[in-house]
């Protein structure tokens, strides 16, 4: 029996790693006394890819600054890999919705950027390597000396997401980077970003106004209630991967996509 017992034990997968945490986190401008957030609780595991969706003005961009550092909670934990969040990490990358390539600085040297702030001139140039691995890794290999005029919009952005990911983060926070391409180039970025998550073992959380982009990303979607922003339901993406665009036609997606219509139509949730 004791033998059954240990080959039993040894069967039993091993727990997901928590590297990001957010307990009780409420968030109330002093200015005008908004409260933007309530509540907000969650645990992203290592390699996994969650987004969160609502409606406008629910809070999605304050929770995203919160979570990166940029403001603080007025209450509740913040804690990445056991460490409260209590400013900008380099162990935390964010993108915007625009590139934000500085135009006098070349493919390279953008990616670099990060770095060259933190550790100095030295430190970046010691990087250059990584950096060119990362350019190589999205498809701009051959672009390092190229500037920002000559690059794509979506050029563009992979290499911003080159520049998030050269500090070699355990954290990506994902603003929307997409959301001023056209479709076919969005949808492409989109497929771009699941193979670099993958490949990089990246821990990604983004924000996002399409449903049906949280879901083709996402294992798990967090649907935020409006003002104050708190998660309303939590919605589980059991869809294979890696994913492609055939499945957005699937019933299973289509009925993915109207479980979160729906609850975003519910209006306050109450």
């Amino acid at each position: 029996m004791a033998a059954v017992a240990n080959v039993s034990a040894l069967s039993i997968p091993p727990k997901a790693e928590t590297v990001y945490e957010l307990t009780g986190v409420g968030k109330t401008y002093a200015r005008n006394q908004v409260r933007a957030l309530e509540g907000i609780s969650l645990a992203l595991e290592r390699g996994s890819f969650s987004s969160v969706i609502g409606s406008s003005g629910c809070g999605k961009s304050t929770l995203l600054k919160v979570m990166a550092g940029l403001i603080p909670p007025s209450s509740g934990r913040v804690v990445i890999n056991g460490q409260p969040v209590r400013g900008p990490r380099r162990d935390i990358g964010m993108m915007f919705q625009q590139a934000t390539l500085f135009p006098w600085r070349t493919t390279i040297e953008n990616v670099l950027l990060p770095i060259e702030i933190n550790a100095g001139k030295s430190a970046a140039k010691a990087a250059r390597e990584r950096g060119e691995k990362l350019l190589e890794l999205v498809g701009l290999g051959g672009f390092e000396n190229v500037y920002p005029n000559e690059l794509s919009g979506g050029m563009a952005q992979r290499a911003a997401i080159c520049r998030m990911l050269v500090t070699e983060p355990d954290m990506i926070l994902l603003d929307e980077p997409f959301s001023a391409l056209d479709e076919i180039s969005r949808d492409f970025m989109n497929m771009e970003l699941q193979r670099i998550c993958a490949e990089t073992e990246a821990t990604a959380f983004l924000v996002t106004h399409s449903i049906s982009e949280a879901v083709i990303l996402s294992d798990r979607v967090y649907v935020l209630a409006p003002r104050p922003g708190r998660i309303a339901e939590v919605v589980e993406i059991d869809l294979p991967r890696p994913r492609t665009l055939d499945m957005i036609t699937t019933p299973k997606f289509g009925a993915l996509v109207e479980r979160i219509r729906t609850r975003l139509d519910q209006g306050d949730f109450e």
